[in-house]
């Protein structure tokens, strides 16, 4: 009899409305992937700062900035935007190791910033409680803050680093090179947008927004031919099979922890280790990191949700579940850039032809300015309820 609950529970853990966003928004990454996107939203990106001492660097932190806003996820970040932006900067004088680390961290922007198809995975493993445009907008500030704290990081080391100075674009390329990228970047408009004004579900928005990248690709920039498709499609579903196996067993596995009471033993031990609310966040923060470096960010995030949801929220936290949701959404895409499980620190090391040592070892810096950014999140939660409270999501 358990046996057959635990399959009814990963029945229902795929069998949910709202999860339809997720192979959307993993297609549109796909199809933008497919027509060469990420080259216009990198020469965009250097039109803006690639005249400045380590311009490339900036670069780097911009494009993911922007790319973000439109694939929802750092491995195809990485992949797509790696493979133009690490050659680039190796040709210049970068390191290597530095290109890929801070391509690998930038790409991080990309689970913060909407479309995420890891806020529609928690909104989901929340039970309800959680609306997915509340959590896009939440996301959106510390996923730029993320890219500020970048940049910053890139400007105060520029001569510890001695970065190589920057190209200026000819300006008769100015024109072409705008109209480029603000076709793809209409996209975050489209999403963002959209959920914000309440013309559309986040669900809609990931199948209008992945509609309008199809259109992009194979009849605006024809950058893509048709006949290939079948290619986009496979990798689509071969991502979605993993994403969706991953959910239905974490789904299982989180009913079992609920129903052997774990969420509430957690909780007493929590609380008997100290009272203070600041404390308890750090210690939930260690753990969570702690977690990253060794699973998978989807099956974390539907296992550890109904497990620490109601920790955070009783009344010795009283965190907001969806402030909660960016701080877990924040830790674990830190520990995508960490050895020895990070997928995203995998493909960028696989991107620049480094190894994964040596890489980790230069990433140390980066790897502290998220934290910081985690930190502020976790400590500041205005910074991630402004502005879904300024547009009356929560």
């Amino acid at each position: 009899t358990n046996l057959t609950v635990l399959v009814q529970q990963m029945i229902s853990g795929v069998n949910n409305f709202s999860l339809l966003a997720i192979p959307f928004f993993i297609l549109m990454g796909e199809f933008m992937s497919e027509g060469g996107i990420s080259e216009k939203i990198v020469d965009f990106a250097t039109l803006i700062v690639g005249r400045f001492r380590g311009g490339l660097a900036y670069v780097n932190c911009l494009d993911s900035m922007f790319f973000g806003g439109i694939s929802g996820s750092a491995v195809v970040d990485v992949s797509s935007l790696g493979s133009v932006v690490v050659p680039m900067m190796v040709k210049q004088g970068y390191s290597p190791d530095f290109s890929v680390g801070l391509t690998v961290t930038t790409a991080c922007q990309g689970l913060l910033i909407p479309p995420s198809h890891n806020m529609v995975i928690y909104a989901l493993a929340a039970g309800g409680g959680v609306t997915i445009g509340s959590l896009f907008m939440a996301g959106a500030v510390p996923g730029m803050m993320l890219g500020v704290a970048m940049l910053l990081f890139c400007f105060l080391m520029r001569k510890h680093y001695n970065f190589p100075m920057g190209v200026r674009t000819p300006r008769e390329k100015w024109g072409k090179i705008i109209l480029n990228a603000i076709l793809p970047l209409f996209t975050i408009v489209i999403i963002m947008g959209g959920v914000a004004m309440g013309v559309f579900t986040a669900t809609e928005s990931a199948a209008i927004a992945c509609v309008y990248a199809f259109i992009l690709t194979y009849f605006v920039f024809r950058s893509a031919k048709l006949r290939n498709i079948g290619h986009v499609l496979k990798r689509t579903l071969k991502t979605l099979a993993i994403v969706l196996t991953l959910i239905a067993v974490a789904k299982a596995f989180a009913y079992m922890m609920v129903e052997l009471r774990v969420p509430d033993m957690l909780t007493s031990a929590l609380v008997s280790i100290s009272s203070n609310k600041y404390v308890l966040l750090l210690i939930i923060n260690l753990l969570l990191l702690l977690l990253g470096c060794f699973m998978d960010m989807a099956p974390l995030i539907m296992i550890m949700t109904p497990i620490l949801l109601p920790v955070v929220t009783s009344s010795a936290i009283g965190l907001s579940p969806v402030h909660f949701g960016i701080i877990m959404i924040f830790n674990l895409a830190i520990g995508l850039c960490t050895p020895p499980v990070g997928s995203a620190l995998y493909v960028g090391c696989a991107v620049g032809k480094t190894p994964i040592e040596r890489t980790s070892l230069h990433m140390l810096p980066m790897y502290g300015v998220m934290i910081i950014g985690l930190m502020l999140v976790t400590y500041i939660p205005a910074i991630s309820m402004w502005l879904p409270t300024v547009l009356g999501m929560v």
